[in-house]
């Protein structure tokens, strides 16, 4: 079935070119008719492709209930609420810097200075660190990168992770290339979901956005995810413009006979990518194409804290989902916090803002410090990003230091 959606996809390339014709200007809502219901947000949605021009409605984007409505749990430490009483229980720990990819959208063309390698986190420092926010009230932790398995003692920070009483899933986003080889140890270290990066079918396009070679292997890990039992194995697609919004409706297919959730994300302005609105594919238009495909689609209740809009399709294995950061964000229900390599702590993805718990904890702080170092950054939370024309002339690390 995937080699056949891939053959689909690459008879589509000899057309193919990474360049942006005039751009229609596109109406951001829902059109999914009762895919969509519940309450109302304020978005920036109409543009066509000048920075200046685009106006503000309103519209329906979520199926979920109130986040007024989510249970309290007392066993949350106060300093996992920000001042506007959001819950962080979602932390993301970037593991290393390094990359065995060059995605473009993710790394600047001539590269990024990575941080030496005494000034990145240690197992230990990980761990202590993570002990400290789960028994806090953290129950989710993602591994992040750069490339999460190029850390060569990766095993036994899942191994260490997945044994702090109190997290109910250890999860990791990674590229794929060395996945296969290296998931059924990480599954038997406590590994229990997975995320695999892949935005084209095509072998050529995926050489030229990650300026290296490795389609197959991403495949083949993909697939080796699903015979290990992951259920769902989450594939994230970074649609672009010009690049692979012609394949949205082939990457629908991969959920027909297996259980992929394929997560279509719209393109986000980080340092060093060159974003463009031009190269933006909004969730509207994404839904409108794939409705078009696949008109049985609907849509699931989400989670107030979920960053995706999820939906079923009949007679799929799979899902598909969209994570509209840009058109129609979720910073409400927002309950995640970042560790970067460096160990910086970052509350926001868009934010600018971070602070070291490195440091202090190389100077011997007691938990008790970094609680309060924490639970000040928490309460400094901003109630959203700034918007998508903003977020593209503000100054923040790329993505790669970041973590996915």
């Amino acid at each position: 079935m995937i080699a056949s959606i891939m053959r689909r996809s690459l008879s589509k390339f000899p057309g193919w070119r990474f360049g942006f014709g005039q751009s229609k200007s596109l109406l951001v809502n829902c059109e999914a008719g009762s895919h969509c219901a519940s309450r109302s947000t304020n978005g920036q949605v109409n543009f066509s492709g000048n920075l200046n021009e685009y106006s503000t409605r309103t519209y329906e984007t979520s199926c979920a209930t109130s986040l007024d409505n989510q249970p309290k749990d007392n066993s949350v430490s106060d300093m996992l609420v920000d001042s506007f009483g959001r819950l962080h229980t979602y932390l993301r720990i970037s593991l290393t810097e390094r990359c065995n990819l060059r995605c473009q959208y993710c790394m600047p063309a001539d590269g990024v200075e990575l941080t030496p390698n005494a000034q990145l986190l240690t197992n230990a420092e990980i761990l202590r660190l993570a002990n400290l926010f789960v028994s806090s009230g953290v129950n989710k932790i993602r591994l992040t990168g750069g490339e999460p398995t190029v850390r060569k003692d990766i095993e036994d920070i899942c191994m260490g992770l997945s044994k702090l009483k109190g997290l109910e899933t250890l999860t990791m986003t990674t590229n794929g290339i060395t996945l296969a080889r290296k998931l059924p140890r990480l599954k038997e270290c406590g590994l229990t979901s997975v995320n695999i990066s892949l935005d084209t079918l095509v072998p050529a396009k995926f050489e030229f956005m990650t300026r290296r070679k490795g389609h197959e292997k991403v495949m083949n890990s993909i697939n080796a995810a699903v015979d290990l039992g992951y259920n769902p194995v989450k594939v994230n697609c970074v649609v672009m413009r010009g690049f692979n919004d012609d394949e949205i409706c082939d990457f629908v297919d991969l959920t027909r006979e297996k259980p992929i959730n394929v997560r279509f994300i719209e393109f986000m302005p980080f340092d060093g990518n060159v974003w463009n609105v031009k190269k933006l594919v909004p969730y509207s238009e994404m839904m409108d194409r794939v409705i078009k495909h696949v008109p049985s689609i609907k849509r699931l209740q989400d989670h107030p804290t979920d960053t995706a809009k999820n939906f079923t399709i009949d007679g799929h294995q799979g899902r598909v989902s969209f994570i509209t950061s840009m058109t129609e964000h979720f910073c409400a229900g927002c309950n995640r916090l970042r560790i970067l390599a460096d160990g910086n702590f970052k509350v926001c993805l868009f934010g600018p803002s971070e602070v070291s718990l490195r440091d202090p904890l190389r100077h011997g702080a007691e938990d008790d410090e970094l609680r309060e170092i924490i639970a000040s950054a928490v309460k400094r939370k901003k109630a959203s990003h700034a918007g998508m024309f903003d977020l593209a002339k503000t100054a923040n690390r790329p993505m790669i230091h970041i973590g996915g």
